[in-house]
């Protein structure tokens, strides 16, 4: 019986676990049905699009750059593409190590080691950095057939900017470069819209009109859904949308003026702007010295940029509109229009000149005038008497003056197509108050107004600024901000949209004043200080001569240029205007340090005009005396312009301009001026 009971008990013990068994399997089949179902059932689409993002991965397709053409179709910023060999140093492990392995298998030079050194300090660990650039297809080949030896190292396919004239026009068309950590965060504000555009975007404009042209330049970023296996490769492509390359743009600029103007420099430095009156479009956009923006696409070495940033010529400085000059006697134009528009002074107002102008004790000079004597307002500006512009200054004072000279856009943004133009300087009571802490800086002090009149003191301006005043002086009032982009193209449609420089009120000038104006500046080329420039000439323009000091010399102080040190020498100045009686072009040009405006700075407007009036190109005796400064009236006999080859691997994008694109001076040819 005893044993009976015990079988009973076991019996009893094993179903009891049988069923616990039983009811954890169950309880197991439960759960893994439950999970089942919420993953079938309620996390069916969140699970389905991970399955297929892990299929699939969408690359994005980077699209073209837009081209930069001239007015005449001459290509001035294009693309090509090339092979990279590429290093991300997240995988990379030491780098010296894996570079000098991999200089065993191509060439890297020490400058491609620098400029490798400036991109890592710029960018993140896991980001792909070039450390070569335009491989040739052997190069190629030997880095693939060793890659298994280079870990983190790639080669890609890129496109890369291309500038074909090299330094030509470089302040005007700016240069692009990798985007660096501080516009990566300034992305993140844009719209999701604008930020997806830039998947994969590498490059961005930084300076010109590649960096304010941006948004037309980039283009449309397409995308290719590709099927890949579980080690990630692709295995075909599913669906692809191309990407919409980025829209041309159609410059003002004739470029083979813009490299005329240059080569005229020299290793001057200075600036130099031509505008067209009747519309604000910009010919000629000149500051020198140059660089050539070919070096920032893949990365400029540290050398190559210390040599530029640190040069004491400033390569880098857009001369044009950020470098703002005492205007010299190129102002007293304006402030004759002042005069006239204000009632000071009428043109037969006679003043007299005895080469000097006493106030408060102190002896202000006419050193430009060597004749003196009774001045009326044209023999004032023919004659650059400084006295009559003294006494004028006098007798307007510092806020009048300022009145009159704002409406001209001194002292603000003439508001052109560029990022980074400087106001310049436009004194005046409030002004100075605004500028300086102390209450004894604050205050203005009437001696301050007189060499105002003559463009010193407190003046600063631009050439572009120069130059577009005086296309409003000489139009009668005709106001326009200037423009460097004549047309965008779309390259899809092919279709052209104007941009026009917006037209702002006319100025009220009385068309008498007008042509009292005029008629003064015309006399400065035919028997004033830049006649021997112009003797000759075939055509009738306007001009005034300028001479600026670059340092101020103490009271009493006689000027001799052979004892300054050439950094500290006047600068030469020259405005001018052509036809002048319907001005098509309207011109300012300094000459840093160059002394007399009459000697350096006239000459070259002179060839401007040449060219745009005539079609001619300076002979090479004449080109070599201009650089040197030694040059009047032009040498030898003179080239056709279309027959001068330009620097550089220049080329013509015939698609991007129709039959109806005339060259400038084809178009001066028929119309007496650039349209």
């Amino acid at each position: 019986m005893t044993e009976l009971k015990d079988l009973d008990r076991e019996l009893g013990s094993f179903r009891g676990r049988l069923l616990a068994a039983a009811a954890f399997v169950l309880l197991a089949f439960a759960l893994l049905a439950a999970r089942l179902v919420y993953l079938q059932v309620f996390r069916h689409d969140d699970l389905a699009l991970q399955a297929e993002a892990n299929r699939i991965a969408v690359v994005p397709v980077v699209p073209n750059r837009g081209l930069i053409v001239d007015r005449n179709g001459i290509v001035l910023a294009s693309n090509y593409s090339a092979y990279t060999v590429e290093i991300t140093p997240s995988r990379a492990g030491p780098l010296e190590p894996l570079i000098d392995e991999l200089a065993t298998i191509i060439e890297i030079t020490p400058r491609d080691r620098r400029r490798f050194k400036r991109l890592l300090e710029e960018s993140k660990n896991f980001e792909s950095l070039p450390i070569r650039t335009r491989l040739g297809e052997d190069e190629v080949a030997r880095i693939i057939a060793q890659r298994f030896r280079l870990p983190g190292v790639e080669v890609k396919a890129r496109l890369f900017r291309s500038y074909p004239l090299g330094d030509v026009g470089s302040h005007l068309l700016g240069y692009i470069g990798r985007i660096n950590q501080a516009e990566k965060r300034a992305m993140e504000d844009w719209a999701d819209e604008d930020q997806a555009n830039y998947n994969g975007t590498e490059y961005i404009g930084k300076l010109g009109l590649e960096q304010a042209y941006e948004s037309e330049l980039h283009g449309s970023t397409g995308y290719e859904k590709m099927e890949t296996s579980a080690a990630g490769r692709a295995v075909r492509r599913l669906d692809s949308q191309g990407a919409t390359p980025g829209n041309t743009l159609v410059l003002s600029i004739d470029i083979r003026l813009q490299a005329l103007a240059e080569t005229m420099f020299g290793n001057r430095r200075g600036a130099l702007v031509a505008i067209d009156p009747r519309s604000g479009e910009v010919l000629a956009f000149v500051s020198k010295p140059t660089f050539d923006p070919n070096l920032f696409v893949d990365g400029i070495d540290v050398d190559s940029w210390r040599e530029l940033n640190e040069s004491i010529d400033k390569p880098l400085l857009n001369r044009a509109m950020r470098g703002t000059y005492p205007p010299g006697s190129t102002y007293k134009p304006f402030m004759a229009m002042a005069a006239l528009d204000s009632g000071k002074r009428s043109p037969t107002t006679l003043i007299n000149d005895p080469g000097y102008f006493m106030f408060g004790g102190h002896r202000f000079g006419s050193p430009e005038n060597e004749r003196g004597g009774i001045m009326d307002m044209r023999r004032s500006i023919v004659e650059s008497s400084n006295v009559y512009y003294y006494t004028l200054a006098n007798e307007m004072g510092v806020d009048l003056i300022h009145d009159q000279m704002a409406p001209l856009g001194f002292g603000r943004k003439t508001g052109i197509d560029l990022e980074g133009e400087l106001t310049g300087d436009l004194p005046s009571t409030d002004w100075k108050r605004q500028r300086f802490k102390k209450p004894e800086q604050q205050r203005w002090y009437a001696g301050e107004t007189i060499s105002l009149g003559i463009g010193q003191g407190y003046n600063n301006f631009t050439m572009l600024q120069m130059a577009n005043a005086l296309g409003t002086v000489v139009t009668g009032g005709l106001r326009f901000q200037p423009r460097l982009v004549r047309e965008i193209e779309d390259v899809v449609t092919g279709q052209r949209r104007r941009v026009a420089g917006a037209a702002l009120e006319p100025l009220p000038y009385k068309p008498e004043h007008v042509e009292v104006l005029r008629n003064a500046l015309a006399g400065v080329p035919v028997e004033g200080t830049s006649r021997a420039s112009f003797a000759g000439a075939g055509y009738a323009s306007g001009g005034k001569t300028g001479t600026a000091q670059a340092v101020g010399a103490r009271a009493n102080e006689k000027y001799n240029a052979a004892k300054v040190e050439e950094h500290k020498r006047d600068h030469a100045l020259y405005i001018a205007a052509a036809p002048i009686n319907e001005p098509t072009v309207a011109l300012a040009v300094i000459v840093e340090n160059a002394g007399w405006g009459s000697d350096s700075a006239a000459p070259i407007a002179r060839r401007v005009f040449d060219y745009l009036l005539l079609g001619q190109y300076p002979s090479e005796e004449d080109m070599a005396a201009v650089r040197e400064g030694k040059a009047k009236a032009p040498l030898g006999k003179p080239r056709r312009a279309t027959d001068i080859a330009l620097p550089g691997n220049a080329l013509v994008q015939s698609a991007a301009l129709p039959a109806r694109a005339l060259s400038t001076t084809a178009a001066l040819a028929s119309s007496g001026g650039p349209r």
